[in-house]
């Protein structure tokens, strides 16, 4: 047995999915959703473009309810108090700030660590915020205007925001949108290191499948239910994806109609 396995055994899934459907506009984007994540896990998730990622992620949230199933966090509802504080989201337009607002990265980190005990006590959090800034590499930057930094720095300064609210959980839509090839490797191994050495546990959606499997420790390919979740040298390459979805190919099929077609008529 596998010293991940051994540790799956012992422990009780983070997040728990279970036969979880979701409709919107009157048609069903999620269908019969399982999933388990464990306390350490990395997992992304992939698919196409209205295939439910995104939904998923804001079911597990509690901002979309659920058709059938249910889904806890740590033993506990969406948007309970007992799951305050253990969730963070990184949305895909977190990182877009308007242009208009000014903020340095040290405020905007700032802002992941405010709830109703602390709203008048600015400082109350301090060591967070630095600690946060620190692990995701902008101390350097830390008082310079967000929306004067890269498109890397500022999806790191985000990230150093759901850091500070101290949650077990991150929840990433989309962060390598945007982002150069360097900076997509840099961040990628910081989420990496956030799992081995914070005991954070991540999921993220991205339409980089190839990073995905560089990086994730597992795989959940998603178009309205799971048609894969496992490791990632497990992952289907292309031709068995479309086999277990159901699509067929069809130039195949025309090369076969090739004898039927009557050759072009000369033209004298």
């Amino acid at each position: 047995m596998s010293p991940l396995i051994e540790i799956h055994s012992a422990s009780k899934p983070l997040l728990l999915v279970e036969n979880v459907s979701v409709r919107r506009n009157r048609s069903n984007v999620l269908s019969d959703v399982n999933l388990k994540v464990f306390p350490g896990e990395f997992v992304g998730i992939v698919g196409p473009n209205g295939g439910g990622k995104s939904t998923l992620i804001q079911a597990i949230l509690g901002i979309l309810k659920c058709q059938s199933g249910q889904i806890l966090l740590a033993s506990n509802r969406p948007m309970s108090k007992a799951v305050y504080g253990k969730v963070a989201w990184v949305s895909q337009a977190a990182a877009n700030l308007p242009q208009n607002v000014r903020l340095t990265v040290r405020e905007l980190v700032g802002l992941g660590t405010m709830n109703n005990k602390n709203w008048f006590l600015p400082s109350f959090a301090s060591s967070e915020i630095e600690r946060a800034i620190e692990l995701v590499g902008l101390t350097h930057l830390a008082h310079r205007d967000v929306n004067q930094l890269s498109g890397g720095e500022r999806q790191r300064a985000v990230i150093a925001r759901a850091l500070a609210s101290q949650a077990e959980l991150l929840l990433l839509d989309e962060p390598l949108v945007g982002m150069d090839r360097a900076s997509r490797s840099s961040l990628l191994k910081l989420l990496d290191s956030f799992c081995h050495e914070q005991d954070k546990t991540i999921i993220m959606i991205s339409h980089d499948t190839a990073a995905m499997l560089q990086t994730a420790h597992r795989i959940v390919y998603l178009e309205e239910k799971i048609w894969f979740d496992g490791p990632p040298g497990n992952f289907p390459n292309l031709e068995e994806l479309a086999v277990m979805r159901g699509i067929e190919e069809v130039h195949g099929a025309c090369e076969q109609c090739d004898d039927d077609v009557l050759p072009p008529t000369e033209v004298e």
